[in-house]
C-alpha cells in the first residue's frame, strides 16, 4: 500500500528531526500540512522538537464532530434559529459530519428491579418526545448530520466501538488522522486509541461546523512518563484516580499531556481510553497515547475489518504516527512508576481528592464532623446510591468481569445489599450486557440488586432519579449527611443527587463492595463487608475475584461478534418529525425555544457602574453554575414552568432548548456558595440585591439589575468552571447580564466558552483572590478594554481600588468573537442579515 511518507520527508527538508516531536504535535503538523501553511508547520515542528512550548496560534479543523443530546439539542437550536435569521437560510448547514449521541436524558427512575430497563426507557421517551422529534427533523434538515437513538449507549464508548477510525480518509480519499471535536469534555476519551480531539462548548462546535476553524494557541505539552507495571487487581480507574490528584498538583491545566515510557506498552488500549477520560479531571486538554499494536488490537476486537486494520498500521508507520521505542522530546516531563499505584478511591467532593485503602471513614469524618445521626433506618454515613455506571470505566472489560465475579462470589458467601442503597448498572453500550451475559456475570449482579437499568449516562450524569422509599424523607427531616460511590468520573458535591453531600469514585468493583456494606464509615479493605450465610464476617480479601479467572473470562467472552449492527428502536421509529429546511417554533413550547441570544447586539465597552452579581470560592464547577439535574418547584424555573401548566418538570439538562429556563437556573444550584450572604453556607440559589440589601434568589436580582440598566460581573476564586463543557454556564450568566468574570484562574473549556458569549474571562493580579485585594463585592466596578486586545492587560477600578488583571481571551479569532458579542453575532454578521424572527 503506497501511501506515501509525508510528515517524515517534510520534517527532514525543515531541519528537524520527526522521532523528537511529540506524536500529538505530528498530528497537528499533518493539518497545517494538509491546509497549506507550510512555514506555521515548520515553525512548530521546530520548536516542538527542541521541546520548546509552541507559542503560536493554529486554526484546527478535525474531521467530525460529535455530540450529546444534552449540548446537541441546544447547538441545533441554535443553528435553526440562525436559519431564520439569515438571508440564505440554506448556508447555515454542517460542513463536517457531525454524529448526535442520545445518551444523557434517560434518568434512575426505576431500580433494584428486573424491568427497570423498560421502565426507564419507556419514561424517557414520554419525557423527551418533543426534544426527539426535534432532533429527527434537525437529521433531515441538516446535512450530514446523524442520530444514534436513545439506549444505544453512551457517547463516548460509542466513539470507541464503532465511531473511531484512527486513520480516515479526506473529501479526495487521502488517508489522513482521525481527529475530532465534541461538546463533551470527555470526548477525550477516544485520545486512548491515537486519535487526537477534545471537548468544547456548543458555540465553539458550531462554529466549526458552519466551516469556521477553532482558533487554538497551541500549549505546551507535557510528556507523562509511565515506567513499570500495575500489580495484580489495581484498575485502570485506580491508576487514573491516582494520576488525576498527581496530575492536578502539577498544575497541567489547559497543557496538551501525551504519555509515554515502557509503561505504556503496559497497559491495554481500553485502559488507557478510561485514563484519556478523565483528561479534564486532572485538568489537561488532552490525554494522548500514540498509536502501537494495542490499538490495533483494540480496533480487532471490536470488529473492524483487516483491509482497514491494514491502513490504519501502514499509514501511521509511513507517517511517524507509529509508537516506537524512542521517546519524543518534551519541555517538561512528569515521571510516573504504575508499580507504585494502590488501589484507591477519590471524594467526597472532588476527583483529585484521592483516598488510599485506609482513608475513607476519615474523609467522611472531616465532611461530617458532627455526632452520628439517624433517622427511620437511615445513619449519617450510610451510603445511599451505588452505581455502576458511566463510559469511564464500563469502557473496560476487565473491570466489569472483575465486578461481576465479585458480585457472584458475594452472592455465594450470603452477602446483600441493605435496602436503602439505591443500586444501578448503566453500561457503555449493549456489548457490555451481552458479554456479562455470556458469562452468566448480569445475573449475579442483578442478585445484588445491580438490574440493569439503561444505556446512558444516567447517575454520573445527576439522572439519578429518587432516593430508595423513605430514605429522601428521612435525609430532609433529619438532615443526614449521606453518600454515594459511582464507577463515573465527577463527583462535585450535589452533581450525583441534590440530597446527597459525599461522592465516591470507584472501579465497579469496589461500588459493589461499597454497596454491600452499605455505608462509607468503614476501610473496606480492612473492615468486614457484611455476615455471610454461615454467620461469620466476609472480607473484600475473601470475595476478591482471582486475575486469572478474570483474564480467562475475557479472553472467551469477548468476540468482534459483540460489535454487530445496533438494533432498531422501534419507539425512535414511531416518531414523526416536521419537513422542511426551517423549524417551526411553537410559542407554547417549555423545551425548544429560538434563544434570546442569537440576534441580540453586541454590548458595549467599557463596562461602567457594574455591580456583583454572585462572589464565590475556588472550585465552583459548571454544575453549581448551570445545574443539570432536578428542578425544584420553588425554584424561579419550577415556577415558570407551573405558570405553564408544567407538572412533569424533567431536568434542567433536558431544558436546554429554552432559554427562559436556562436562565432562572443559572446560579441555582443548592450547594453553591455565594460569599456576598455572608454566612459561609450554601446559598440555595440566592444572592444579595446590592442596592436594597434584599436577599433574592439569583435570576430575580439580576432582572432587577437589568431594570435599572445595571451591568453584572462574577467574583471567583481558582479553577473556575471545573467539569462538563456545557456553554449554558456561560450562556446563563450573559443572558443574566453579566459581562465579565474575575477569577484567580480558569478551566480550559470554560474559559473559551465565556469568549464564544461575550463574557471577559479576567484574571486577577498573580497570586492575589479578590478578598486579598481588599474587594468586598459591594463595589461598583469599572472596566477598560483599551488595549487589552494587543497587551492582554485590563484596566479594573472596584470602588477606590484599582487593578490591572489579564484578559484570557487567547487568540485573535477569540478577540473577534468576543467583540462582536459572541459567536451567534459573529456568524450572523459573516452570513448576512434576514428577515427578524
Amino acid at each position: 500500500m503506497n501511501i506515501g511518507s509525508g510528515l517524515p520527508r517534510f520534517a527532514e527538508a525543515a531541519g528537524f528531526a520527526l522521532a523528537d516531536v511529540p506524536y500529538l504535535g505530528r498530528v497537528l503538523l499533518e493539518a497545517l500540512l494538509r491546509a497549506g501553511d507550510t512555514p506555521r508547520a515548520t515553525l512548530l515542528g521546530t520548536r516542538l522538537a527542541r521541546g520548546e512550548e509552541p507559542g503560536l496560534e493554529m486554526p484546527f479543523r478535525p474531521a467530525r464532530v460529535l455530540v450529546q443530546d444534552y449540548t446537541g439539542i441546544p447547538l441545533l437550536v441554535d443553528l435553526a434559529a440562525l436559519r431564520a435569521c439569515v438571508a440564505e437560510p440554506g448556508r447555515v448547514d454542517p460542513t463536517l459530519p457531525v454524529d448526535v449521541v442520545v445518551d444523557h436524558s434517560v434518568q434512575t427512575d426505576w431500580a433494584r428491579r428486573p424491568d427497570a430497563l423498560a421502565l426507564n426507557e419507556a419514561r424517557e421517551m414520554e419525557r423527551n418526545a418533543e426534544r426527539y422529534t426535534f432532533l429527527k427533523w434537525a437529521e433531515s434538515a441538516f446535512t450530514g448530520v446523524r442520530v444514534i437513538p436513545p439506549g444505544q449507549g453512551i457517547v463516548h464508548q460509542i466513539n470507541l466501538e464503532r465511531l473511531a477510525t484512527v486513520v480516515t480518509r479526506d473529501p479526495d480519499g487521502r488517508p489522513v488522522p482521525d481527529t475530532v471535536i465534541g461538546t463533551d469534555s470527555h470526548t477525550t476519551m477516544v485520545n486512548g486509541l491515537g486519535v487526537l480531539g477534545w471537548g468544547v462548548g456548543g458555540l465553539e462546535a458550531e462554529a466549526l461546523m458552519l466551516g469556521l476553524p477553532q482558533p487554538i494557541r497551541i500549549p505546551a505539552v507535557v510528556g507523562v512518563r509511565l515506567s513499570g507495571a500495575p500489580a495484580l487487581g489495581v484498575s485502570a480507574t485506580d491508576i487514573v484516580l491516582a494520576l488525576t490528584r498527581r496530575l492536578r498538583a502539577e498544575n497541567v491545566r489547559g497543557l496538551l499531556v501525551e504519555f509515554t515510557g515502557p509503561g505504556v506498552a503496559a497497559l491495554p488500549a481500553p485502559d488507557r481510553c478510561t485514563i484519556a477520560n478523565m483528561a479534564p479531571e486532572y485538568g489537561a486538554m488532552s490525554g494522548f497515547f500514540p498509536v502501537d499494536e494495542r490499538t490495533v488490537d483494540y480496533l480487532r476486537r471490536t470488529g473492524r475489518l483487516e483491509p482497514h486494520l491494514r491502513l490504519v498500521e501502514d499509514y501511521c508507520r509511513d507517517q511517524g504516527l507509529w509508537r516506537t521505542g524512542r521517546e519524543p522530546r518534551y519541555g517538561r516531563v512528569i515521571e510516573v512508576d504504575l508499580t507504585a499505584v494502590r488501589p484507591g478511591l477519590a471524594g467526597p467532593s472532588r476527583p483529585d481528592e484521592w483516598l488510599g485503602p485506609d482513608g475513607l471513614a476519615a474523609s467522611f469524618a472531616r465532611l461530617h464532623d458532627g455526632p452520628v445521626r439517624s433517622a427511620d433506618g437511615v445513619t449519617d454515613g450510610d451510603l445511599v446510591i451505588a452505581a455502576i455506571t458511566s463510559c469511564t470505566s464500563t469502557s473496560d472489560p476487565r473491570a466489569m468481569l472483575t465486578a461481576g465475579l465479585l458480585a457472584r462470589n458475594a452472592v455465594a458467601r450470603g452477602l446483600r445489599v441493605p435496602a436503602h442503597v439505591k443500586t444501578s448498572l448503566a453500561p457503555g453500550s449493549r456489548a457490555v450486557t451481552d458479554y456479562l451475559t455470556r458469562t452468566g456475570l448480569l445475573a449475579d449482579l442483578a442478585a445484588l440488586g445491580f438490574h440493569l437499568v439503561g444505556y446512558g449516562c444516567m447517575t454520573c450524569n445527576g439522572g439519578s432519579g429518587a432516593l430508595a422509599e423513605g430514605v429522601g424523607d428521612a435525609v430532609d427531616e433529619a438532615g443526614l449527611t449521606v453518600a454515594a460511590a459511582l464507577s463515573g468520573n465527577r463527583n462535585f458535591t450535589g452533581r450525583v443527587h441534590p440530597q446527597v453531600r459525599a461522592g465516591y469514585l470507584a472501579a465497579p468493583a469496589l461500588v459493589v463492595a461499597l454497596a454491600l456494606a452499605g455505608h462509607v464509615r468503614l476501610d473496606p479493605w480492612r473492615d468486614p463487608l457484611g455476615t455471610g450465610a454461615d454467620g461469620r464476617p466476609v472480607h473484600l480479601r475473601d470475595i476478591w475475584p482471582d486475575p486469572a479467572e478474570v483474564a480467562a473470562l475475557e479472553a472467551d467472552a469477548l468476540a468482534p461478534g459483540l460489535y454487530g449492527a445496533l438494533p432498531e428502536s422501534p419507539a425512535w421509529t414511531a416518531l414523526r418529525a416536521p419537513d422542511g429546511p426551517l423549524f417551526d417554533f411553537s410559542a407554547d413550547s417549555t423545551y425548544i425555544r429560538p434563544p434570546a441570544y442569537v440576534d441580540a447586539p453586541p454590548r458595549p465597552w467599557p463596562v461602567e457602574g457594574a455591580r456583583v452579581l454572585v462572589a464565590l470560592g475556588d472550585d465552583v464547577s459548571t454544575d453549581h453554575i448551570s445545574p443539570v439535574g432536578a428542578i425544584a418547584p420553588l425554584s424561579p424555573a419550577g415556577r415558570w414552568l407551573r405558570e405553564r401548566g408544567v407538572r412533569a418538570f424533567n431536568s434542567y439538562g433536558s431544558r436546554r432548548g429554552n432559554h427562559e429556563v436556562m436562565a432562572r437556573g443559572t446560579f441555582a444550584n443548592p450547594r453553591l456558595v455565594n460569599r456576598l450572604l455572608g454566612d459561609g453556607g450554601d446559598s440555595g440559589g440566592d444572592t444579595l440585591h446590592l442596592p436594597t440589601g434584599e436577599r433574592l434568589p439569583v435570576f430575580e436580582a439580576a432582572a432587577r439589575y437589568a431594570d435599572a440598566g445595571t451591568p453584572l460581573i462574577v467574583l471567583a476564586g481558582r479553577n473556575y468552571g471545573m467539569g462538563s463543557s456545557r456553554d449554558w454556564a456561560a450562556k446563563g450568566p450573559w443572558l443574566l447580564g453579566v459581562r465579565a468574570v474575575l477569577a484567580e484562574s480558569f478551566e480550559r473549556i470554560h474559559r473559551a466558552n465565556l469568549c464564544a458569549v461575550g463574557i471577559l474571562p479576567l484574571t486577577l493580579p498573580a497570586g492575589r483572590s479578590w478578598t486579598a485585594l481588599g474587594i468586598t463585592g459591594t463595589e461598583e466596578f469599572r472596566i477598560a478594554l483599551d488595549e487589552a486586545r494587543h497587551t492582554g492587560r485590563v484596566d479594573v477600578t472596584a470602588g477606590g481600588i484599582r487593578f490591572t488583571a489579564r484578559a484570557e481571551v487567547h487568540s485573535a479569532g477569540e478577540w473577534e468573537v468576543l467583540l462582536a458579542g459572541g459567536t451567534l453575532a459573529y456568524l450572523r454578521e459573516r452570513l448576512g442579515p434576514g428577515a427578524a424572527r
